[in-house]
């Protein structure tokens, strides 16, 4: 009964919302485990018969068996997408996962690195090979502009405007961004395009591509990763950084040194000011300071 409306949520899905195959999939897996449940408990009810009570018995028993709760969590949010697309199709009437409690969540703060640790780690750079001048560009500029690493292997000449400190950044959901870009990274971009970049034979289709690897392609994900993990191993710190640790340091340089949280999120190109949040790790000594400093009452302790 239930496999006619998978069906048609996958066709959805693929559609309407324009999702991957893999977020089609993990959806459609979601309603799998409720069914496999429903089963296991005898149920024989159709979609528009499934009341809250089912649903939270559901849940009960995915964290039985061991699924933690971001899992359970996105089981709920796949189960929330299949009862809206059963309210626009008509197949229920009513939302039984509308006041479906999803468990909470522990917000796990990145690590992050200090401006000198940055610097510490950029400097173990070899600029005497090609691979160094370019490799110096590409962690100055992800440090200034706090880019994705996948935003930063993806930028494009066309997209500097480097004459006017800025570039623009493609970002999830293909959404683009104007970023500002520091002095120092626009430094050494000039110095790779002229002096090493120039010097590759390019292959077909990458011509417009900033950062390029030996034999004249994109740059990948897993290249970057590489690099900076030999960086910090010469450096000598007892870290686990990844291109993501630039990205939360950034933003936390730029917290902490007291810009505004909206400015932050226009720059790392957050849909929600929530998720800026969690970039925003604060030592306890900065945020005593900063309630020293503005809060009422402790200026009126001063006085």
């Amino acid at each position: 009964m239930w496999d006619a409306h998978k069906k048609g949520f996958k066709a959805w899905l693929q559609l309407e919302k324009s999702l991957s195959d893999n977020s089609v999939q993990a959806y459609l897996h979601d309603v799998d485990k409720l069914t496999a449940f429903l089963n296991i408990q005898g149920v024989k009810k159709n979609p528009a018969d499934i009341e809250l009570k089912e649903l939270e018995g559901f849940l009960m028993w995915v964290n039985e068996i061991g699924m933690t709760a971001t899992s359970q969590a996105r089981i709920i949010s796949g189960l929330r997408s299949f009862y809206k697309f059963c309210m626009l199709e008509q197949i229920s009437d009513k939302d039984p996962t509308a006041l479906l409690e999803a468990p909470k969540l522990k917000r796990l703060l990145p690590d992050t690195l200090s401006f000198e640790e940055i610097e510490k780690i950029i400097q173990q750079i070899d600029l005497s090979v090609p691979e160094g001048g370019r490799n110096k560009a590409i962690f100055e500029t992800m440090y200034s502009c706090g880019l994705r690493v996948s935003e930063l292997v993806n930028l494009k000449i066309s997209s500097l405007y480097l004459d006017v400190g800025f570039i623009k950044v493609i970002g999830k959901g293909d959404k683009q961004r104007l970023v500002p870009i520091g002095s120092d990274a626009i430094k050494y971009i000039n110095i790779y395009r002229n002096s090493i970049r120039n010097q590759l034979k390019i292959a077909k289709g990458h011509e417009d591509f900033l950062f390029l690897n030996r034999r004249g392609k994109g740059m990948t994900r897993v290249m970057i990763f590489l690099i900076l993990k030999t960086l910090v191993k010469k450096s000598g710190l007892n870290k686990n950084v990844s291109p993501h640790t630039f990205r939360h340091s950034f933003a936390t340089h730029l917290v902490e040194g007291g810009a505004d949280l909206r400015a932050v999120q226009e720059m790392l190109g957050h849909e929600s000011i929530t998720t800026t949040e969690i970039y925003t790790h604060l030592d306890r000594d900065y945020l005593r300071s900063t309630l020293q400093q503005y809060h009422p009452a402790f200026l009126q302790e001063k006085k």
